[in-house]
């Protein structure tokens, strides 16, 4: 049996702000710190969670929650590996704009297509935008032909299976227990594919910020049980929460 963790990161400054985010690098809030200890608190306490690795985005706000998190559960020695592919969907032109001002300018069901659709990516940003992967100096090593401008849901699944089926699976197989930890569209893209949910199921899936989701894991990678960490009535409240960015 091997344990694998999700946890996605602590509340950003622009989650506090709602605004898109995407893979523009931006801090924790306070709130976000404290969201991270609470996790690695929770992951603390829990006997059988002794972890052998942890696997990151290379995004300021995943990068801190993993460090503040395994200070708080005591294991700040464990090994962390980082990796573009984990970082959140790319939302192109609407990275920086107001969740509720955009809905409100362009309609609620256009905004959620835009968020939410499985296969329908916002407008792509130029090459010479600032907020274009390629102008960044920690994908310089990334071929450019493999860096976006703006993705759906669908791309983040693409670009997150060959990390999971060379880094991750492979700790997984050789008995190590895994902690990721990444961003709420990378989060639930590995949750579709691990648990094998549809397309139209994983629209409207939500995965509230610090909060631990445990799996266990058969020889084979089948998933032997689900659990999340905390308050359940805290955990549901979260995930609406996540639901009502938009207005």
């Amino acid at each position: 049996m091997a344990m694998l963790v999700l946890l996605r990161h602590g509340q950003s400054t622009w989650n506090a702000e709602n605004l898109f985010t995407g893979w523009v690098d931006v801090d924790l809030s306070e709130l976000g710190e404290a969201e991270a200890r609470s996790a690695g608190e929770l992951l603390g306490a829990e006997a059988d969670l002794e972890f052998d690795v942890v696997h990151t985005s290379v995004l300021t706000r995943a990068v801190r929650t993993a460090d503040i998190a395994l200070a708080a559960a005591g294991r700040s020695y464990l090994p962390v590996r980082r990796h573009w592919r984990l970082n959140e969907r790319h939302y192109g032109a609407l990275q920086g704009l107001n969740k509720a001002e955009t809905a409100e300018k362009y309609g609620l069901e256009k905004v959620k297509i835009w968020r939410r659709s499985y296969d329908i990516p916002p407008d792509p940003v130029a090459t010479d935008d600032p907020n274009h992967p390629g102008n960044d100096r920690r994908y310089r090593l990334v071929p450019p032909s493999a860096l976006p401008a703006t993705e759906c849901l669908a791309d983040v699944v693409r670009r997150l299976i060959p990390y999971w089926e060379d880094d991750i699976a492979p700790d997984l197989l050789a008995g190590r227990n895994v902690l990721v930890v990444a961003h709420g569209n990378s989060l639930r893209a590995l949750v579709k594919h691990l648990e094998q949910r549809s397309n139209e199921w994983v629209v409207e899936f939500n995965i509230p910020t610090g909060v631990p989701r445990v799996y266990e894991l058969d020889a084979a990678l089948n998933i032997v049980s689900q659990r999340e960490l905390g308050d359940p009535e805290a955990i549901h409240a979260a995930a609406e929460a996540v639901a009502r960015q938009a207005g």
